[in-house]
C-alpha cells in the first residue's frame, strides 16, 4: 500500500520509479534484520574487543580458507579485528568456534548455524558457528554475518536471505549493514527505533541522490511506526519475512508485541524514529509496564519521579 500511495511522489524524487522503489526495499530490509525468526524485534549486539577463531572439525582443513575469508570480509567492514588461533598453542583463549560437522549432522532445513553468547542484549562474549561439511562454502558468509550479530533473515538482496542473492560474497545492503552496526552511533543494547535511523541514514549515504532519499527515508519511519502502534495493540502482525521462515511461534509473537510496546515508549521518549512525545511515551511504557516487561517498568518509575 505504501508503495502505491508514494507513487507519483517517488517518481518525482529519483531519476525513475524503480531506483525510488529499489530504496524503499533497501529499507524494509533494514528494518527486517532487526526481527528474530521467532517473531520478536530485537536490540543490537556486537562485538567490543577482537575476534579469536578457532576453525574445527571434519575435513577442516579443506573449507579453512573460505571460512576465513568469510570471517575476514565481515570484520574488516566492521572494523573489528580477526585472529586466526586454530592450530595454535593459544587456540584454547578462541572466543568464536566454528565447527565444520559430517553431512549426516544438523538438518536438511538448517544445514548451519550460529548461536551468540551474550550475558545482556549488548556485547557478544563468544559465538560458535556449526556448518555441515557439504554445506560449509554455501553457509560460510550467511554465517559469518550472522557472527557479527545482524540476527534477522530479512527478504531483500543480502545474504541473510533465505532466497539468497549472493552466497560467496557480500552484497552492497550486507556491507550498509555491517558499517551502520560497528559505527559510532549505533551501541549495544540499541532498541529497533534507535538502531533503525543510523541503518537507513548509512544507506541514504550510498543514494546519488540524498535528499530524495532522506524523504523517502522519513516516510518509511512514519509509515513503520504507524504498522508497529497496531502491531504492538495485537491489531497488527510481524513483518510477512517472519512468518515465511516458518519458526514464528505464537509465544514469540506475543513476547514481541511486549517489546514493540516497550521500543515504542523510548522511541517516544528519546525522540528517535518520531518526534519525542511524553504522553505517547508514557502510554506505551505503561502498556508494557502491565504486560510484565521489567525495561518498561524501571523506565516508567525513572521518567515518573
Amino acid at each position: 500500500m505504501r508503495r502505491i500511495c508514494w507513487g507519483l511522489l517517488l517518481a518525482s524524487l529519483l531519476p525513475c520509479a524503480a531506483v525510488a522503489d529499489e530504496f524503499d526495499q533497501g529499507l524494509a530490509t533494514l528494518w527486517e534484520v532487526l526481527w528474530h525468526q521467532s517473531g520478536t524485534p530485537t536490540r543490537i549486539v556486537r562485538w567490543e574487543n577482537d575476534i579469536r577463531v578457532r576453525i574445527h572439525g571434519v575435513n577442516a582443513a579443506a573449507h579453512r580458507e573460505h571460512t576465513l575469508q568469510a570471517l575476514r570480509t565481515v570484520t574488516g567492514e566492521a572494523g573489528i579485528k580477526l585472529i586466526d588461533v586454530s592450530g595454535q598453542p593459544d587456540e584454547s583463549t578462541a572466543n568464536l568456534n566454528v565447527e565444520i560437522t559430517a553431512d549426516t549432522a544438523l538438518e536438511d532445513n538448517q544445514p548451519c548455524v550460529t548461536y551468540l553468547d551474550f550475558r545482556t542484549e549488548t556485547k557478544i562474549e563468544s559465538a560458535s558457528i556449526q556448518m555441515r561439511s557439504k554445506d560449509a562454502w554455501r553457509c560460510a558468509y550467511h554465517e559469518a554475518m550472522h557472527v557479527m550479530g545482524v540476527r534477522g533473515h530479512p527478504a531483500g538482496q543480502t545474504v541473510l536471505s533465505y532466497f539468497p542473492w549472493k552466497i560467496d560474497g557480500l552484497l552492497p545492503l550486507d556491507k550498509v549493514m555491517l558499517r551502520a552496526w560497528y559505527s559510532p552511533r549505533m551501541a549495544g543494547g540499541m532498541t529497533p527505533f534507535e538502531a533503525l535511523p543510523v541503518l537507513a541514514d548509512e544507506l541514504v549515504a550510498t543514494s546519488a541522490n540524498k535528499a530524495a532519499a532522506a524523504q523517502i527515508r522519513d516516510q518509511f519511519f512514519s509509515s513503520t511506526i504507524q504498522q508497529m502502534h497496531a502491531y504492538a495493540n495485537g491489531q497488527g502482525d510481524v513483518p510477512a519475512v517472519v512468518k515465511r521462515s516458518g519458526k514464528a511461534t505464537n509465544e514469540g509473537i506475543r513476547y514481541g508485541r511486549t517489546e514493540m510496546s516497550y521500543f515504542l515508549g523510548i522511541a517516544y521518549l528519546e525522540g528517535t524514529t518520531v518526534q519525542r512525545d511524553a504522553t505517547q511515551a508514557v502510554r506505551w511504557l505503561e502498556r508494557a509496564a502491565t504486560m510484565g516487561n521489567r525495561g518498561a517498568q524501571a523506565k516508567l518509575g525513572a521518567f515518573k519521579q
